[in-house]
């Protein structure tokens, strides 16, 4: 009788573990453990445990370490290219149940500089859930957070501000001096600095705090709301303006740490919503933004 229950078993087939496959996907996009268990939010043990009980699974090895960082063999290569497959489509069948029940209405600010990070959320969106009327406005970080508040935005993608700091961050972005591609200005003091207008964001602020500790002298030379409106005196060698290197463009180029210019505080991006249970578009849309923008910065 034991004899027949084996043979039962062993001729069942052996099913691959979502999860699994997942934390394996996770390792080969971040290189190592550590960093595999910080993007799932699982402890190192748990990440090696999958690993290696993946592989008694299989009867073979997937990987070698080299120090911290993990390499995998031919077989491990293989089995990653086929769980790619395995959890986009398996993200395509949640997805196609999931547009056939979301409607409604769905208004979501984020501020122009930033909106070039959202094309691929918002097409995304709009493909999954077709029945949502959404509506994109775009601001100051300070003004959509208070839209937020005050219950007029239904989420908002914002710097996160220093004196109203909530909301739950989802990426943070190096700063960078940058200048004119072709020109730049002298770097004698004062330093002659494009900048966002007081109020409009945190960029400023760090840059000045910078300066301050620094011991350097600056002076505005120009100032706006949004990149596109300081970018005509960046590129025309007129002024230093911060930036995050997302918003570089080629008509601008990055001072190094030979320019004398003081390192930057990196900024964070967060995810604000109104108190209270949100809405199920409003839960989607923040679902895909976290997708989309975490880990990438």
């Amino acid at each position: 009788m034991i004899k027949s229950i084996t043979r039962v078993d062993e001729l069942r087939p052996r099913i691959l573990d979502l999860n699994v496959l997942q934390t394996l996907v996770a390792i080969a996009d971040t290189g190592t453990v550590t960093a595999a268990a910080d993007r799932l939010a699982y402890t190192q043990s748990t990440v090696s445990m999958q690993l290696h009980r993946l592989e008694a699974l299989l009867e073979v090895s997937l990987h070698e370490r080299e120090g911290r960082r993990i390499r995998f063999t031919a077989e491990g290569e293989q089995l990653i290219g086929y769980a790619r497959k395995m959890l986009a489509l398996n993200n395509e069948a949640l997805d196609s149940l999931r547009q056939r029940q979301v409607s409604g209405q769905l208004s979501l600010g984020i501020p122009e500089d930033y909106a070039f990070l959202l094309t691929s959320v918002l097409s995304h969106f709009s493909q999954l859930f077709p029945a949502v009327q959404l509506q994109v406005i775009c601001g100051s970080s300070v003004r959509l957070l208070e839209q937020v508040q005050a219950g007029e935005l239904d989420l908002a993608v914002v710097t996160r501000q220093t004196r109203s700091p909530g909301g739950e961050v989802i990426r943070r972005e190096p700063l960078v001096w940058a200048v004119g591609a072709e020109k730049q200005p002298s770097l004698t003091d004062p330093i002659p600095l494009a900048l966002y207008s007081p109020g409009a964001d945190v960029f400023r602020e760090v840059a000045e705090q910078a300066l301050f500790s620094a011991g350097r002298q600056w002076r505005l030379a120009y100032s706006s709301q949004s990149m596109t409106g300081l970018m005509p005196v960046v590129v025309a060698g007129l002024a230093v303006v911060p930036v995050t290197r997302d918003m570089l463009t080629p008509q601008l180029r990055v001072l190094d740490e030979r320019s004398g210019m003081p390192a930057l505080q990196s900024i964070e991006m967060a995810l604000h919503r109104p108190s209270g249970r949100p809405t199920e578009p409003a839960r989607q849309m923040a679902e895909l933004i976290r997708e989309h923008l975490a880990g990438d910065g």
